[in-house]
């Protein structure tokens, strides 16, 4: 007797529940990240936001929360996007001055790049801000990059890559200070090649065994 294969009833999708975003919240974001980035925590209203991520209000809140949560988000974004070339450098390079060297030559590239707000957000971002919220959690950030940069100098010290009576901390604020000043430099109007000027200068003054 011959079989006849039994089809399946179409199973439906169920819908899901709620109204389905109108937006793509990845985009939305970038979008968010360069408006704190080009005019900080303070300047870059609510109604700013909306506009610039073609988003309503609601939507905004819905998404991200209000407008220090979206913040924090677009902070944390901004690191892994744009600012983790720090990181990778003193993951990767075999010392703290090559580290520190690649770092500075990266952020000269990085902070003139065309297309996008020049400088660092994590340096600028809270000018003039009345958050002291906002303004400690950058602060915090800049100051555990340099926390970061005297570890892997004191370990450079201890292995004999740095002289033992290296100044740790200080090259290490030394360092911290370069990186604010040429994203200060990126704003005003420097170039890559008078940032990476800066970043030669800077790493003549490194002390050698």
């Amino acid at each position: 007797m011959e079989r006849t294969e039994e089809k399946n009833p179409q199973v439906k999708q169920a819908k899901p529940r709620g109204r389905p975003r109108s937006f793509d919240r990845a985009t939305a974001l970038e979008k968010a990240i360069l408006a704190f980035w080009e005019h900080g925590y303070e300047a870059t209203s609510v109604s700013d936001l909306t506009r610039v991520m073609g988003i309503g209000a609601p939507s905004l809140y819905a998404a991200f929360g209000d407008k220090r949560a979206l913040f924090e988000e677009v902070v944390v974004e901004y690191g892994r996007r744009y600012g983790s070339f720090g990181e990778r450098a003193l993951a990767e390079e075999p010392t703290a001055r090559a580290a520190v060297e690649r770092m500075l030559r990266e952020a000269a590239h990085e902070y003139t790049a065309p297309g996008r707000p020049h400088g660092c957000l994590v340096v600028h971002a809270a000018t003039n801000c009345t958050s002291a919220v906002v303004e400690e959690s950058l602060r915090d950030r800049r100051n555990a990059n340099i926390a970061a940069f005297e570890t892997r100098i004191k370990a450079d010290i201890a292995a004999g890559e740095l002289p033992a009576d290296t100044d740790a901390a200080a090259l290490a604020r030394h360092t911290g200070a370069m990186i604010q000043g040429m994203s200060q430099q990126a704003r005003d109007g420097a170039s890559r090649e008078d940032l990476e000027a800066l970043a030669e200068i800077a790493m003549a003054i490194w002390p050698r065994t």
